[in-house]
């Protein structure tokens, strides 16, 4: 029999209503509680377990707040004079259901089942009773958990005793959606989340779910790196083992080395010491229930003979998850001897995620396979563009039996503060996971940052997906909006997501993780409707709130803090977009000033406690990103000088992109510093040492001598304006172009030698004559030539009508 949802059990207190008085008896006795008096009991084993009594006690809080009603927890060693509520492996639940049985259930799953006047709410030992209760309070009452503080509790004086005939198991034993609000352990559980996960990147620390509330899946915590993954030099430093053994750890191009390397994995000697570590950490956290062996997070696998065999054994020179599984079930079959029920955890990552094609992974290990080169607009299952990852999926789901536990990553890691359009493939990458057998899914979305884009949607939405793989994620979707941000608000933010959505999927980009702008799939015209409709929503926010104001407490801040990342967008991209909302004469406001709009983005932003903006370790990361904006802004109000090339030009003919117009990158990369030889005595320096696009930007709009704005059929020349310090006179002083983001295809590229560009004063690439499409990029690159080329500068690019 199907949960009665919530119309149906308005609809059945209605009746009751109408029912005459001696009826009306008996319907009190089908009731949980009868105009805010409590009629049925909640009941509990003679010997309850900590979790059946958590169980009992949040049914108890919750249904005292939906009904007013003060209800009895007793054991059932009590009289049976009212309806009860069984919770837990009670003697009557087993009596009323025989095919019940706790100790056979499957893992985490749940048993609904109305019987006579009695409802049972039971499961696995573990967690089952716990999470049956949550089911029967938020599909059947009606309650919602938004975030770890927001809840919904409807108000139900009168609250009808419902018939259910509901058993389910989870389809996956480890459940994480890794967002900031996950590490609230209340409201991981409630969310059916069972595992917790600490890595070296957050900000704030995570709870442990207490055992009374079931206990979570963790993995043994390495202090060094602070993190439970990529654990080899951990188990195994080279600062204590590489100058006595450096046969331990990998040789590369015939030399054995701790730089950016891995370990010998053919080695026994450093097995047993790995092993004895590994043995004396289980022995120190007897909790922990799986330990990560796997590769650090660079490559640098060793080639020595005697892996590289075991690589061309299992699949070819270069199948490195060969030597890596091995090596790993060595290390289970050893730590199996005094744990047998820990699992010994490793990477199916980068270049280890093709699977092997002889060794099998053991009971006791666990197969991490990363989609981290995938394109997240697009389903893993059916696109081209993931096609590879599946081949890979399928060969490990063939010889893992049930072990697969997948990674998948649902944010954008170089800009949490950015649109990330990838709603449309959740729910099918989910199912693609489970159909492949996966044993557990971890979702790493933004853990740093408490705005985010949407996060609070997505964690939500992404845990009942993980419960239940097969729930519709727009209904999920729907649901959120409503209920948390009202119907008309809702319903206008929903308008606004899908217009991000369809935008990027016509643009069809190959959609990373590690995305610094938007402008590969959003070109001006469609920022500028984004913003529209996202502005649309907060005066509907503000009207909702101004409405009723105890009822919307809070509705214009939710909206604005989603704004939050489309208001980075414009940081981003401001005088690109400022000037194409002058030039179609919109009547959009948008900020007139650079500097101000930063502020007051900044100004948000620390309004709403957001400390980081990116994956990071540390809240520096955030100041300091805020201080460069402060400073960029202030760059831009330097004035340029107009270049020779277009002295004899109307201004409607020609474009100037400085360098604060140029995508933000990491510190690292490029950075602008005081050049007197720049047209506005600023420029974008990138040190010679990488190769690195790290001065990229969009060549999105541009006016034409008319007026008028759209470049799609137009042609013009592009000219940069480049030098660089070097220390030798030949050889490639850096390399720049045009590529197309939306046809995936390079259009211009050009390599300069160290002779044309090396000094103090600019001078001009010509990169010929382009049409300008919506997906067209400038970049440049330096030439990673450490020593002799010490720093290239892009003062400007130029783009000039034909």
């Amino acid at each position: 029999m199907k949960t009665i949802r919530l119309p149906e059990i308005t609809s059945i207190i209605c009746l009751m209503l109408l029912l005459p008085a001696s009826n009306r008896a008996e319907q009190i006795e089908k009731c949980i509680a009868d105009s805010g008096k409590a009629i049925a009991t909640i009941v509990i084993p003679a010997t309850p377990t900590p979790v059946e009594k958590t169980a009992a006690d949040e049914l108890k809080l919750h249904l005292d707040k939906i009904t007013g009603a003060k209800f009895r927890i007793v054991t059932e060693t009590a009289s049976k004079d009212k309806p009860r509520l069984l919770v837990g492996n009670t003697a009557a639940a087993r009596e009323l259901v025989p095919d019940f049985d706790p100790k056979t259930a499957a893992y985490d799953s749940i048993i609904l089942k109305t019987s006579g006047n009695d409802l049972i709410l039971a499961g696995h030992p573990r967690r089952g009773s716990l999470y049956a209760v949550y089911t029967f309070l938020e599909d059947t009452v009606g309650v919602r958990w938004w975030t770890s503080e927001e809840t919904f509790i409807p108000r139900k004086p009168t609250l009808p005793l419902p018939m259910l005939n509901v058993r389910y198991a989870p389809k996956l034993r480890f459940r994480e959606s890794y967002y900031l609000d996950s590490f609230n352990a209340l409201f991981k559980t409630r969310l059916k989340g069972n595992f917790s996960s600490r890595t070296r990147y957050m900000l704030e620390p995570m709870e442990m779910i207490p055992e009374s509330y079931g206990g979570n899946h963790r993995l043994i915590h390495f202090k060094g790196r602070n993190s439970a993954y990529h654990s080899f030099f951990e188990l195994l430093p080279p600062a204590k083992y590489f100058k006595d053994h450096p046969e331990w750890f990998s040789e590369i191009k015939g030399e054995r080395t701790h730089k950016e390397a891995q370990l010998c994995l053919t080695n026994e000697e450093m097995r047993k010491e790995l092993v004895r570590n590994a043995l004396t950490l289980l022995r120190a956290d007897p909790t922990a229930d799986i330990i990560q062996v796997s590769q650090n997070d660079w490559h640098g696998r060793c080639e020595c003979k005697n892996c590289l065999a075991v690589e061309e054994e299992e699949g070819g020179i270069g199948t490195a998850a060969g030597p890596l599984l091995r090596f790993v079930n060595q290390v289970a079959e050893d730590l199996e001897k005094e744990f047998r029920d820990v699992y010994v955890d490793t990477f199916a990552y980068t270049y280890t995620r093709k699977a092997p094609v002889k060794v099998r992974p053991r009971r006791n290990v666990l197969i991490r396979l990363c989609d981290i080169e995938c394109s997240f607009i697009h389903p893993l299952e059916g696109s081209k563009e993931n096609a590879t990852f599946l081949r890979d999926l399928e060969a490990w789901s063939r010889i893992a039996d049930g072990n697969v536990f997948a990674w998948d990553y649902v944010t954008n890691f170089s800009s949490y503060m950015l649109p990330h359009p990838n709603m449309r493939v959740l729910g099918r990458n989910i199912r693609t996971f489970v159909k492949y057998g996966a044993a557990g899914l971890f979702e790493q979305g933004d853990a740093l940052c408490s705005a985010g884009d949407f996060v609070r949607l997505r964690h939500w939405v992404i845990s009942h997906l993980l419960w239940n793989p097969d729930l519709e994620e727009n209904r999920l979707i729907d649901d959120f909006l409503t209920g948390y941000y009202g119907e008309k608000t809702g319903k206008a933010l929903k308008q606004y997501l899908t217009f991000i959505h369809d935008r990027a999927e016509s643009a069809n980009p190959a959609l990373g993780c590690y995305q610094q702008n938007v402008t590969r799939w959003l070109n001006t015209d469609e920022i500028i409707e984004a913003t529209r409709l996202m502005k649309n929503a907060l005066a509907i926010a503000e009207k909702e709130e101004k409405r009723d104001p105890e009822q919307n407490r809070g509705l214009v801040d939710k909206v604005i803090r989603e704004k939050l990342s489309l208001d980075h967008v414009w940081l981003l991209n401001f005088y690109q977009l400022r000037r194409q909302v002058k030039l179609d004469g919109q009547s959009l406001t948008v900020p007139d000033n650079y500097l101000e709009a930063c502020r007051a983005w900044i100004k948000t932003c620390d309004r709403f406690k957001v400390k980081a903006y990116c994956e990071t370790k540390t809240e520096k990361t955030f100041k300091d990103y805020k201080k460069s904006l402060l400073q960029q802004a202030k760059y831009a109000t330097e004035p340029a000088s107009v270049p020779d090339i277009c002295k004899d030009l109307p201004d409607t003919a020609w474009m100037d992109w400085q360098e604060f117009e140029f995508n933000k990158r990491p510190v690292k990369q490029v950075t602008l510093v005081r050049d007197e030889s720049a047209s506005n005595k600023v420029a974008a320096r990138m040190p010679g040492d990488h190769n690195i696009w790290a001065v990229q930007f969009p060549l999105i709009r541009f006016p034409n001598a008319a007026g008028t704005t759209n470049l799609s059929k137009n042609t013009c020349r592009v000219c940069a304006f480049v030098r660089c310090d070097a220390s030798v006179k030949t050889g490639p002083a850096m390399t720049l172009g045009l590529y197309d983001f939306t046809g995936k295809k390079m259009v211009v590229s050009k390599t300069v030698p160290v002779p044309d560009i090396e000094g103090s004063s600019y001078k001009i690439i010509d990169l010929g004559h382009v049409e300008i499409s919506k997906g067209l990029s400038f970049w440049a690159s330096p030439p990673k030539r450490p020593g002799e080329v010490q720093a290239v500068f892009v003062d400007r690019v130029v783009v000039i009508k034909e």
